[in-house]
């Protein structure tokens, strides 16, 4: 029974294997013809070129202070890459996306894996000069709201080096002048009254010692002049020390901020978005996929030819038999 079943298979290959045989040349032309389509195809297909590019977000350093007071100069990004490559996303690929006759398309907007100041951007056209056309209205695009984040970084600190120079020239034309010559008025109020004070100790010296009336006034004058003169050279002293507590330490303190705010307006602390590298291009175009395609349609042609043999001798045989 076995032998029978296995006899009966062999049979069918058999015709199988000859009606393939018989219809070689129908098999073959139609290959032929599907392959020579597909290379027409791919010929007369306009190539389409992919561009690629890899944006570094610009930063800027300032100074931060935390809640201890403790201040350090860090680096701050001019924009979060997440939703700068939405932002992007949306204005050039989803709004842009129904729109007809377009030199290039932009397809692709995201993070850069495993860097978060980077975003990669790719573009498709003809040709790859209009792929970097399109890259480039990227670019410009970021490149100047950036470009105005960092002017306006710039100006608040040219605004804060101003005020400073006015609370600079405020201590030095205003307050160290005013205490200045309140100095002087003091010294010489000192000088005036070390002057009566001797004065009046002549006049104690000569006096008769009898006259007792005069001299307790003498000597009461005497005492109020003492102290005026204690009271004039406390307030001189305190005046020296307010020079000197404004001299060293609020206008060091203000001369110190204005060169830290100096050396942060330098321009190698701001740095506007940039392509890192160059734009990359690739002489070969990415669509479409010759090689690929031709195989495809060798493979498909060859099986559909067999399956078309197949078919017309199943509707031969099933002829004959009515």
């Amino acid at each position: 029974m076995e032998e029978k079943v296995y006899v009966e298979e062999e049979i069918d290959l058999r015709d199988l294997f000859k009606i393939i045989w018989n219809r070689k040349i129908f098999i073959l032309v139609f290959t032929f013809v599907v392959t020579l389509l597909a290379v027409v195809y791919v010929s007369i297909k306009t190539p389409i070129y992919e561009v690629k590019a890899l944006l570094e977000i610009g930063s800027y350093k300032t100074e931060i202070v935390n809640n201890q007071g403790q201040s350090s100069i860090q680096t701050i990004d001019l924009d979060n890459a997440n939703e700068l490559s939405k932002k992007l996303s949306m204005i050039f690929i989803d709004l842009k996306k129904n729109e007809k006759d377009k030199e290039f398309e932009i397809t692709k907007i995201n993070l850069s894996k495993g860097m978060k100041s980077f975003i990669e951007v790719s573009s498709e056209s003809t040709s790859n000069d209009l792929g970097i056309k399109g890259l480039n209205e990227i670019i410009t695009y970021t490149k100047d709201i950036h470009s105005k984040l960092l002017k306006d970084v710039k100006e608040k600190n040219d605004l804060e080096i101003k005020n400073i120079d006015l609370l600079i020239s405020n201590i030095q034309n205003d307050k160290i002048v005013n205490i200045n010559k309140k100095i002087e008025l003091y010294d010489q109020n000192i000088i005036n009254l070390e002057e009566q004070m001797k004065s009046v100790t002549e006049t104690l010296e000569n006096m008769n010692t009898l006259d007792y009336s005069i001299t307790a006034l003498k000597l009461m004058e005497k005492r109020d002049i003492s102290n005026e003169i204690i009271e004039n050279k406390s307030k001189l002293y305190d005046l020296i020390e307010e020079k000197e507590n404004i001299t060293n330490i609020d206008l060091n303190k203000l001369l110190e901020r204005k060169k830290l705010l100096e050396t942060l307006s330098l321009p190698h602390n701001f740095k506007n978005t940039e392509v890192v590298g160059n734009i990359l291009t690739d002489d070969n175009p990415i669509k479409p996929k010759k090689a690929l395609i031709v195989v495809v349609a060798f493979v498909t042609g060859f099986v559909l030819a067999i399956f078309m043999v197949f078919f017309i001798q199943f509707v031969s045989t099933m002829r004959k038999e009515k």
